[in-house]
């Protein structure tokens, strides 16, 4: 097999990973920077992705478990490979090591009992932080770290002092020293610094992120983010937002918004008035609003001056033929009307009249161009449905081709930003310009932002919504930015995301799995942690040495930030716990009960159908907590525990990517949403709409219905 990869960064846990499992690889560093790692297989097939590459290792290695035993530890695996990256941010370094060190504590390997990919990973990315990990690792701060990362080195010393010499330099390669030295540099000048909601993500992506717009003057530069008013925000238009904000801020420039609104039938004040918002959310810092529609007297005025040019003409060709002739083309019999004839049929148009509905306005450009998109493409058409903000005034209306050109130009916008998937039109757009004798506007394209499992059509989103598949726009599982915030996303972590991608070219298809990663790593170090027993089957365990009369303790609700606040926690001889947990303890087993001690279980009772029904135990306070296998959480049973429903969410489509020619309704996963009901410690009735907690060992939470009364969850 070969590994091709960018010779700036090679990907060092696939390599590592490889050398320990004794997988043969052909190492290649010919790619572009910032291109991703690629695996070609001996049949030829190809891989991409540095994680991709990773877990394909760790399936094919003939080491024991080195992906997982089961699914679930393959699972956990997954986690630790979304977390790695940390360790290659020099903000978060320190935060990452003490976060390991503190797991370390209690385990000999990341995930089960034995070496897994997971364990390379973090090798891997501590190995690549080279002086600075190198410090840390001859001092005493992180000692169960230091053990475990010099237990790898020495037990599979053989092949990665060999990949040390070659990836991460030795005293005698001072090429690859000094090129660590400047990465270590690099790292420390690693910055998430906010202001006004937009962020300055890490050196390492903006490495990849420098890109200029062509003949752009510092001060002089002016972009537009220019939505349509027929739907939400979602997270593909989030991308091109934040991409005008990002060049707006480089070149000292200025950023409006305009809403194109040039079709009746599917925009609304509704939508506009939700866009706004969602543009203020991403921290968009606009300089004015404008609309299409402001432009209509002037747009029809220029339409006019390009019929009596000769430029555009009226044609009335059916739809379908039109398309035929355009894709064949086939020159319209209305190509060579005289101007006098196209005006007629223009009034005719303008009135709305049954002879005006038969026909649209067309420009005159070249139906022979290989490029299809120039083959007459049509400027105006017919429409008697009123407009949200002006009513009846008009029954034509520009088409994008047409206005966008137009309105970029008059507007005095110097770089419009498109999705590649324009590209074909970008020659249209220049022609259009040029026709109407305007300056050149130059076009800035990138990538659109594809995510698996995802729909981000509006026309497809909006048949959800009229479907009751979803609650509305804002609805949890939509890609919209309200439901993704719904969804429990910090606003931050979406910012990051995108902008760590750049303003590159390449169409990607994005895990979801990257963009939650960087929540939790906003959202772990600060959010309050609370627990919760799921109410189905859960089971009382009745101490029998416990205390008779409940009594209060007062605990953080995160032990490493004063900041989320303190709770009160009822200790007592009577407490529920989640069935899942009752059913893995054995009679005699002593377990840890979280932020009280150790207990002996004595007793499982189950009733005739081998359901357990109660467990009895005594404390074992002098136990040791750090020899138990089982760390439950608890509650005590008392009358003021919270009813919760906890609401978990699957993907909307059960296909990663659709084709072309493929019908979402198809694909439409029929079970998207699952209620658990439970019940949490009574601190939890104080939480607000749009808290985000920890439910330990259970995951992270929004809370979407705060408490208002106990009949309601």
């Amino acid at each position: 097999m070969e590994l091709i990869f960018p010779a700036d960064s090679p990907p060092l846990h696939v390599i590592a990973a490889a050398k320990i499992a004794g997988v043969s690889l052909v190492t290649n560093p010919t790619l572009a920077s910032g291109s991703s790692p690629t695996l070609v297989l001996a049949s030829g097939q190809k891989l991409h992705g540095a994680n991709v590459l990773l877990r394909y290792i760790g399936r094919i290695a003939s080491l024991p478990d080195f992906y997982g035993r089961d699914a679930y530890q393959s699972s956990q695996i997954d986690e630790w490979l979304d977390y790695a990256p940390a360790f290659g941010s020099g903000s978060e370094f320190e935060g990452a090591c003490s976060f390991v060190d503190e797991y370390l504590l209690q385990n000999t390997f990341l995930v089960g009992n034995s070496l897994s990919i997971a364990d390379v990973a973090v090798w891997a990315g501590l190995a690549g932080a080279g002086l600075r990990w190198e410090s840390l690792r001859k001092s005493k701060k992180y000692q169960n770290l230091v053990r475990w990362f010099n237990s790898i080195s020495a037990e599979y010393d053989a092949v990665l002092s060999e990949f040390s010499a070659t990836y991460l330099g030795k005293k005698g390669s001072t090429k690859a020293t000094t090129s660590k030295s400047k990465e270590t540099q690099a790292s420390n000048s690693q910055s998430t610094a906010v202001e006004n909601g937009v962020h300055a993500i890490e050196t390492v992506a903006n490495r990849a992120f420098e890109v200029d717009l062509p003949d752009a003057e510092v001060g002089k530069v002016k972009l537009r983010f220019a939505p349509e008013p027929s739907g939400y925000l979602h997270i593909g238009h989030s991308k091109a937002a934040l991409l005008n904000q990002y060049f707006a801020d480089r070149y000292n420039g200025q950023v409006i918004v305009r809403f194109d609104d040039t079709n009746p039938d599917k925009e609304s004040s509704e939508f506009v008035d939700n866009l706004l918002k969602d543009i203020e959310t991403l921290g968009i810092r606009y300089s004015v609003v404008t609309y299409t529609s402001n432009y209509f007297p002037q747009l029809m005025e220029m339409a006019e001056k390009l019929i009596r040019e000769g430029k555009a003409y009226v044609d009335d060709t059916p739809r379908e033929q039109m398309q035929h002739e355009r894709m064949e083309g086939i020159e319209s019999k209305c190509r060579n009307n005289s101007v006098e004839e196209n005006f007629r049929l223009w009034n005719e148009m303008i009135a709305g009249s049954e002879r005006g509905l038969m026909c649209c306005l067309r420009g005159k450009l070249d139906m022979q161009d290989p490029n299809k998109s120039l083959r007459d493409p049509v400027y105006y058409r017919c429409n008697l449905t009123p407009h949200h903000r002006i009513g009846s005034k008009y029954k034509i209306y520009p088409t994008y081709d047409f206005c966008c050109p137009f309105v970029d130009a008059v507007e005095g916008i110097t770089h419009a930003l498109r999705s590649s998937e324009y590209h074909d039109r970008n020659d249209q757009y220049y022609r259009i310009q040029n026709d109407m004798g305007f300056r050149k506007v130059h076009i800035y394209e990138f990538s659109r932002l594809n995510m698996v499992y995802t729909l981000l059509s509006k026309r497809k989103l909006l048949w959800f919504v009229q479907n009751g598949k979803v609650e509305g726009w804002d609805d949890p599982r939509f890609p919209t930015v309200q439901g993704i915030v719904r969804r429990g996303l910090k606003i931050e972590a979406l910012i990051q995301f995108i902008l760590e991608q750049g303003a590159s070219k390449n169409l990607n298809l994005m895990e979801w799995d990257k963009l939650w990663a960087i929540n939790k790593k906003i959202i772990d170090p600060v959010c309050p942690r609370h627990t919760a027993v799921i109410e189905e089957r859960r089971v009382l365990l009745v101490l029998t040495d416990g205390p008779k009369d409940p009594f209060v303790r007062i605990l953080v609700k995160h032990k490493k930030y004063e900041g989320a606040g303190e709770k009160a926690v009822t200790y007592s001889n009577r407490l529920w716990i989640d069935y899942a947990d009752a059913e893995s303890i054995s009679v005699d087993e002593e377990v840890t009960l979280k932020d009280w001690g150790n207990a002996i279980v004595k007793e499982i009772k189950k009733d005739e159908n081998g359901i357990i029904t109660q467990l009895v135990g005594v404390l074992h306070l002098d136990g040791n907590v750090k020899k138990t296998k089982l760390k439950l959480t608890w509650l005590s049973d008392t009358s003021e525990l919270v009813r919760l429903t906890l609401v978990d969410f699957d993907y909307l489509i059960t296909k990663k990517k659709l084709e072309e020619d493929e019908d979402f309704v198809d694909v439409v996963n029929p079970c998207t949403k699952k209620e658990t009901l439970a019940l949490g410690e009574s601190d939890m009735r104080n939480l607000k709409r749009g808290d985000v907690i920890q439910l330990e060992r259970k995951g992270y939470y929004r809370c979407d219905a705060p408490f208002v009364r106990p009949s309601n969850p």
